[in-house]
């Protein structure tokens, strides 16, 4: 096909490849083990600053000791602290952990709600991770923008916006409702496969014959200021 004149129209492309490349539903393409909506939302506190894998060998252990939000809510601080302290910033997270499901006991029945206007007031809880459980968990339009999306959007001239909530609907405009939380983690896979921030993979890259800032040069590298 041709080169896609428009930002949405490369948009759409780059979801169609992508697609190819990680096929599967946001279910499928997330990398947070969980059994539930709580323990998902619970696995995403804890991923901020911190890998995907490290987080899947801390929250077993969390999980068979507090495995809803009524026994995190009262859950003992200095035992989630040691619990969870291999994620980073602990502490902080605690407080959000416990924090997060004091809420969804007293506000919402200890079920986690699905609304936006209610995730994002849950200690801890931003439209990033508000959007992950929309997509991932519930099925719902959610398109989490963190620093992979972030930086391949920039990249793929997609938007010219910094501040995630601009790129959250600008791309949103572009892909149709069902698919941005599937595309925002197909982004994702493919910033820490292909499109990595300091050495991107040009040369090896699905995408390197519509992205602006592809050079398929001998090394794969993009070019000055991509």
């Amino acid at each position: 096909m041709g080169r896609p004149r428009t930002p949405a129209g490369r948009a759409r492309e780059v979801n169609r490849r992508l697609g190819e490349r990680f096929p599967g539903s946001a279910a499928d393409l997330c990398a947070l083990d969980h059994a539930d909506a709580f323990q998902l939302l619970a696995a995403t506190i804890l991923s901020a600053q911190c890998t995907d894998e490290r987080v899947n060998k801390t929250t077993p252990a969390l999980f068979a000791r507090f495995p809803d939000a009524a026994s995190l809510a009262a859950a003992p601080v200095e035992e989630v602290e040691e619990l969870i302290r291999p994620t980073g910033f602990f502490r902080a997270k605690t407080r959000s952990l416990i924090g997060m499901a004091a809420a969804v006991v007293e506000r919402f029945g200890g079920e986690v709600p699905t609304r936006m206007a209610d995730l994002v007031t849950l200690p801890g809880v931003g439209r990033k991770t508000a959007n992950v459980l929309r997509s991932v968990e519930f099925e719902l339009p959610g398109l989490p923008v963190d620093t992979h999306v972030q930086r391949l959007a920039l990249r793929l001239d997609l938007t010219a916006a910094t501040d995630p909530v601009k790129v959250e609907h600008e791309l949103g405009a572009m892909i149709p409702a069902g698919q941005r939380g599937m595309f925002s983690l197909r982004l994702i896979l493919h910033g820490r496969e292909t499109c990595r921030a300091r050495s991107p993979r040009c040369a090896d890259c699905v995408l390197s014959d519509i992205c602006p800032s592809a050079s398929l040069g001998p090394t794969g590298s993009a070019r000055p200021g991509a």
